[in-house]
């Protein structure tokens, strides 16, 4: 029997790097491959490189070169600004609000400050769409906030926050905000102005970048933050480390491209991929997330008393991520499907189908045909 075709649906977790973002990465590789600070033939131009790419990024969300700053990714922008902000402010106040589907990178750090310093976090609770409640998170709000965090869009089920809401509500009680725009940058417009954000977190490898870099936008003057990583100065002597030439010019090249890109495409197909899953499995397939305030890309769909996890093995050549586990027997929801309140009916058998640039109505209409083969191979 030959071989199925791989399927790749889980661009929330990764992309691949771009043909023209590695062809913008090659010579900081294989020619300027000096250290950028330095003025010679091989390393001053790796540094204006740099600076290219980071006015790219700055024109892509709408903010001033100087006020943006590479990092490994949103994993370490995301700790730096809770670190830095919490350690520059904490005479004022120790108090987080951020919600309870944020991604680990602000929870985990938010959890260790309550741990090891004695801050006080509230997590707001959504509802189920996964979407929080503008008001709720301004009442969480007090004199002793030094930062709210809420993530522009949610990576499992692409529930699109109201950011402009919240943000609006913080500012008028002297609140930075913290966005973490890793899954929404390269999707649906991301603007700092527009968002009225004070920190902003992005990621490469969600959009078409490598793996291993991203930035923090800090707004001029509008929060006091220290530094995470200390070294000799890179980065304004916010970031120490040597910048990493070659992976923030993918950034740069990724940013460029993304400010050209139509998902009108990739919502349509998204919505064919819904209307097939229903056509075929009926009520035994539900959508969790928002109906219309949700990532063009990004479909949650629950399969009916099947565990997701042991559905996608015998799909082993179809990549895409379930929304629940299984240890010893025991099925666990995610905890994103469980702050939801998801049916564990349906939250067990929870799948998150992402959707990029390659993917093909042809291969949505395979992945639907090689689920039904392995739910009847279940039931028989």
């Amino acid at each position: 029997m030959p071989a199925q075709q791989q399927i790749y649906l889980d661009y929330n977790a990764s992309t691949p790097v771009a043909p023209e973002v590695l062809d913008a990465m090659a010579p900081y590789a294989n020619r300027y491959y000096g250290n950028p600070h330095t003025r010679h033939w091989a390393g001053k131009p790796a540094g204006e490189a740099v600076e290219r790419a980071r006015r790219q990024v700055a024109e892509t969300i709408g903010c001033d070169a100087d006020e943006l700053f590479f990092t490994s990714g949103a994993s370490e922008a995301n700790n730096w600004a809770i670190k830095g902000v919490y350690f520059a402010n904490r005479r004022r106040g120790g108090h987080f609000v951020t919600t309870q589907i944020e991604h680990p990178s602000i929870l985990q750090p938010l959890a260790w400050l309550e741990k090891t310093f004695g801050a006080t976090v509230t997590r707001v609770a959504v509802d189920r769409t996964g979407r929080v409640d503008a008001r709720e998170f301004a009442a969480a709000l007090t004199p002793q906030t030094i930062l709210a965090c809420v993530m522009h869009a949610n990576n499992e089920v692409g529930t699109i926050q109201p950011v402009r809401e919240i943000a609006a509500a913080a500012r008028a009680r002297n609140v930075p905000i913290l966005c973490d725009a890793a899954q929404s940058l390269g999707k649906i417009p991301v603007s700092v102005g527009e968002l009225g954000v004070d920190l902003l977190s992005i990621a490469g490898h969600k959009l078409y970048a490598p793996k291993g870099v991203g930035a923090l936008y800090v707004r001029r003057d509008a929060v006091k933050i220290d530094p995470l990583i200390h070294g000799a100065g890179q980065e304004r002597g916010l970031r120490g480390g040597t910048e990493n030439a070659e992976f923030i010019v993918g950034l740069g090249a990724a940013c460029e491209i993304a400010r050209r890109e139509d998902m009108a495409r990739l919502r349509e197909l998204r919505d064919y991929f819904w209307q097939q899953l229903r056509a075929r499995f009926g009520q035994r397939v539900a959508m969790h997330g928002h109906e219309n305030e949700r990532l063009p890309n990004t479909l949650n769909v629950g399969f009916r008393d099947v565990v997701s996890a042991e559905l996608l093995d015998k799909l082993s050549d179809i990549a895409a991520s379930p929304g629940s586990a299984c240890h010893y027997g025991d099925v666990k929801m995610s905890a994103v499907l469980s702050a939801m309140q998801v049916d564990p009916a349906t939250g067990r058998g929870a799948i998150r189908w992402s959707l990029g640039r390659s993917t093909t109505r042809a291969q949505i209409d395979a992945v639907v045909e090689r689920l039904a083969a392995a739910m009847a191979h279940k039931s028989a």
